[in-house]
């Protein structure tokens, strides 16, 4: 399409409507309504895009320029007391993947989990290689997991990604795991046109080759359901901070029906006279290791907040 043609009766340039799938610095690849993908520039440096942000651009010379963000439905990313990382927005739908053959932190999908609590999206944890040795322990370590509700999936990438396929109809996902649990695997299983994607998107970005260090976003077949798939890379650590204290104990699905139910108003959920929370942990419906969690987060939300630091 030529610029002429995106001029509207009163002289003005349309705005074209689309889908934030890359990035690299400022420039961005969005998939286009239309069908194409164009590498496109953010003006300015307040605002920071991520995938998934649905973008009006205006066409220019060689690409084009993104003059509006549309609002944020949700907004998937983790962040500390100095700087914020954005892996998704808009998602739906978050799913961590864990392996037998990589030693499993707990604690780093307990945070996944309550990210994806805050931002309303549902959680679901695929266990993958199965035909790995130790799957069965591992199974054993994710069912507290599924205790809480949340879906554990077993499954093969490698081999077979059907237990998957019906959990990503017509949702807008995020994937998340630390590197080597077989996210790329899942990833070319799922949506076998990423690699052409990858390259139309590195083309785009002018990249010459596909990196890991950033999230890209990949659309899924209408026939499969439609939504998207975003591939995030490798996560060792995932901070909390931009989380308020006061909702981090809403985000724990067992701690939330305890809410509102201790004896003081404004308990911290530490061993305070009255506390509903641990009394259910003494009663043994809440796991002690999960409470802890809860205060770690708290605290680190109330540090990255205090004067001075």
């Amino acid at each position: 399409m030529t610029q002429a043609a995106h001029l509207q009766t009163d002289g003005t340039t349309a705005l074209e409507h689309g889908l934030v799938t890359a990035s690299r610095r400022r420039h961005y690849a969005v998939l286009l309504d239309s069908g194409e993908t164009r590498e496109c520039l953010l003006k300015g440096r307040s605002t920071t895009l991520a995938c998934g942000d649905r973008v009006r651009v205006a066409p220019m010379a060689g690409g084009g320029s993104i003059e509006a963000v549309e609002p944020r439905t949700t907004l998937f990313y983790r962040s500390d007391a100095f700087k914020e990382k954005l892996i998704a927005a808009n998602v739906t739908q978050v799913i961590g993947v864990v392996a037998p053959d990589l030693a499993i932190d707990e604690e780093l999908v307990n945070r996944w989990i309550v990210a994806a609590e805050v931002q309303g999206c549902r959680f679901v944890l695929v266990a993958n290689k199965s035909d790995k040795p130790g799957f069965a322990a591992l199974l054993a370590r994710l069912a507290p997991f599924a205790a809480l509700g949340y879906a554990v999936v077993p499954m093969a990438a490698k081999c077979d990604v059907a237990p998957l396929r019906p959990l990503l109809r017509g949702q807008r996902t995020v994937l998340v795991g630390q590197s080597g649990m077989g996210k790329s695997t899942i990833l070319n299983a799922i949506a076998p046109h990423a690699m052409a994607k990858t390259a139309e998107i590195s083309e785009a970005l002018s990249t010459g080759r596909h990196t890991t260090s950033q999230s890209t976003l990949y659309p899924l077949p209408a026939d499969d359901g439609g939504g998207w798939i975003v591939d995030s890379p490798g996560l060792k650590m995932f901070g909390l901070a931009h989380v308020a204290p006061e909702a981090i104990a809403d985000a724990f699905v067992e701690v939330r029906p305890l809410l509102g139910h201790c004896r003081f108003r404004d308990c911290r959920h530490d061993r305070e006279p009255g506390c509903a929370v641990w009394e259910a942990v003494d009663a043994g419906k809440v796991a002690p290791h999960r409470v802890a969690l809860l205060q770690r987060l708290v605290a680190e939300s109330q540090a990255a907040r205090a004067p001075g630091r």
